[in-house]
């Protein structure tokens, strides 16, 4: 009987996994978790300025943080959406599981017109089914998603004309001055509709006229994985890397890496700038909401080397 997918080092042609050691934790893991400790208190609700957008650039490449993993680039040729998440929590219609404690630092209404999008995996907190569904009836964009998520951008309403779906390392070419490359993570998939790991993860390698970034996707530390993204695709002039959603580490060090892991990344890759993605929104996990820019801080790397944004703050490439 044929199989849905390539086997590969990642996949048995049914489930994907991570390559050398695959842990899938439990529900007995996660009434451990509930069991052995106890979640910073985070604030209700903060208020934030909502930001105005940039004017889209005439070279180079523009980079808004949202909140979360939402993030927008913005080029001469194109406009990026990565992992569009606007409901008020990151769950099952956009209305259960965690709330968000501060809103988008840009609308979707004040959004300029999305030429792609770009879906990492199928996890709440970055595949947000009634954003998607908002955005696929405003801009009628292409979306590039891992293997298997293409039936979740169907359900938004995508045509199947306009969604792109990628193993590790293969590339996209949009135009002559856009490409995309997926490239490798340590993570996993799951959702309330289907089985667990049965739609890939992963991150993007972004060619947008002559900037390069790299957004790394949900991500444990992989000695390896990010020296040879690299090696293959060159030193990024961005990337966008995940600070936060790590504590306690026995649990999420397998899926999430910490700030002190995620300036290894920026090393690793050999960016010449990162932003910091992945924290303040959502509460998912243990650590205070401030913790992860502060434990960056005490990296020692500097703020002009790996960037804290605030929501909706814009920095040029």
């Amino acid at each position: 009987m044929p199989t849905p997918f390539p086997i590969s080092d990642h996949c048995d042609g049914r489930r994907f996994f991570n390559p050398g050691v695959h842990i899938n934790r439990n529900w007995l893991d996660v009434l451990r978790w509930r069991l052995t400790s106890r979640g910073e208190k985070w604030p209700p609700e903060i208020e934030i300025e909502n930001q105005s957008l940039p004017p889209e650039p005439e070279a180079g490449v523009a980079c808004t943080w949202i909140n979360h993993a939402t993030t927008l680039l913005q080029s001469a040729s194109m406009n990026w959406l990565i992992d569009p998440v606007f409901s008020p929590c990151a769950g099952p219609w956009g209305k259960l599981g965690p709330r968000r404690v501060h809103p988008p630092g840009i609308g979707l209404d004040q959004l300029p017109k999305i030429d792609a999008i770009l879906l990492s995996h199928d996890h709440y907190d970055h595949c947000d089914l009634p954003s998607l569904r908002t955005l696929n009836t405003k801009f009628q964009p292409h979306a590039i998603t891992p293997l298997g998520n293409g039936n979740l951008l169907r359900r938004a309403g995508f045509a199947a004309s306009r969604i792109v779906e990628l193993d590790w390392w293969q590339s996209h070419p949009i135009n002559a001055q856009n490409k995309v490359t997926l490239t490798p993570a340590r993570h996993w998939s799951n959702r309330i509709s289907g089985s667990r790991n049965e739609r890939l993860w992963g991150g993007f390698s972004i060619q947008t006229g002559d900037r390069h970034v790299a957004s790394i996707g949900d991500t444990g530390y992989d000695e390896l994985m990010f020296r040879d993204i690299r090696k293959r695709l060159g030193a990024p002039d961005l990337a966008l890397i995940p600070i936060g959603a790590y504590e306690p580490r026995w649990f999420m060090a397998a899926q999430h890496c910490n700030p002190e892991e995620a300036v290894q990344i920026h090393r690793d890759l050999q960016a010449k700038h990162s932003i910091a993605v992945h924290w303040g929104t959502f509460q998912l996990t243990d650590e205070a909401r401030e913790a992860p820019p502060k434990a960056l801080a005490k990296t020692g790397i500097s703020d002009v080397e790996f960037s804290v944004l605030q929501p909706g703050q814009t920095i040029d490439v």
